[in-house]
């Protein structure tokens, strides 16, 4: 049966005062509406639970049983309330920067299953590759993939991306699949570069555990992934990349795994505020929230 919280209510108030008159008085309700629910409750649970007479009342042996549990559905019933009028109370604009994958494959799909939970919120999504700088920037918390400088930023790990490298099937009719290392002389990167020519195009890849790169010539550069994923649909080099984020083009076979034994370290996957020990409430919930998000996406 479903119990009716307000007469449970009542049951307990009678209880701990041993008078209906009193808890009447204490909920503000006529203590005819009391005995009424009361009435209810007990054909409900099919047992007496108050023992009445002209000078008391007291719980029955049923009642004395029910009590306790009475008490802790209420406290439960009021703790969930609390919680549900907290997170309504959020309010304000939350400004978040992500990349562009991770944004539009994972986050946006699930951002009303936010507003549902914090209808007064309001999220500023910024969905970007490039490296910026939250302080300087105004963003409140920034998901961010690579390694982290030291900025005085604070950071939540969240995870990493394991990584795969791969070219199109044309790429390697044109050229050849390479099958070690040093076939990669013969061979083309797409390079991706956060900012031209601030650094040549390598080829990462560990030995006995440590990281090594190898210079390699690349064709074209780019600066977002989208780019870095269609060039190399194009056959314009090989590129080095997320697993997650190329799945569907291997699943499709618009794009093989080259090497699969000289992949690159996987890729750390942090969130980071510039607020300190102080975050606000509505900033912390969108950083809880977009950790439940992202992290069953990682390894």
């Amino acid at each position: 049966m479903t119990l009716d919280l307000d007469a449970v209510r009542s049951f307990v108030k009678v209880a701990e005062l041993a008078s209906f008159t009193r808890a009447a008085e204490h909920l503000g309700l006529p203590k005819s509406r009391v005995s009424l629910q009361i009435k209810a409750l007990e054909a409900g649970l099919g047992a007496r639970l108050l023992q009445r007479t002209t000078r008391s009342v007291r719980p029955t042996a049923d009642g004395e049983q029910f009590l306790p549990r009475a008490v802790r559905l209420l406290a439960d019933a009021d703790e969930t309330g609390a919680m549900f009028q907290a997170a309504r109370a959020l309010r304000g604009v939350v400004r978040v920067d992500m990349p562009v994958h991770l944004g539009r494959d994972v986050v946006i799909p699930r951002l009303p299953e936010l507003y549902a939970r914090y209808p007064n919120l309001e999220l500023q999504l910024s969905m970007t590759d490039r490296r910026l700088d939250p302080v300087r920037e105004g963003f409140d918390c920034v998901l961010r993939v690579g390694a982290l400088a030291d900025s005085g930023l604070v950071a939540r790990r969240l995870g990493v991306l394991p990584m795969t490298n791969c070219a199109s099937p044309g790429y390697l009719r044109n050229h050849g699949t390479p099958r070690d290392v040093a076939d990669l002389d013969r061979h083309l990167l797409v390079h991706y570069a956060g900012a031209f020519g601030a650094e040549p195009p390598v080829f990462e890849h560990r030995v006995a555990g440590r990281a090594v790169t190898r210079p390699m010539r690349a064709i074209v550069t780019v600066n977002n992934v989208d780019a870095y994923h269609a060039a190399c649909r194009a056959g314009l080099g090989i590129i080095q990349a997320p697993r997650r984020g190329v799945a569907a083009d291997l699943a499709a076979g618009t794009l093989a795994e080259v090497l699969p034994d000289h992949t690159c370290e996987p890729m750390p996957v942090s969130l980071v505020h510039p607020h300190g020990r102080t975050v606000p409430r509505r900033v912390r919930a969108v950083l809880d929230w977009l950790a439940q998000q992202i992290q069953p996406q990682l390894a």
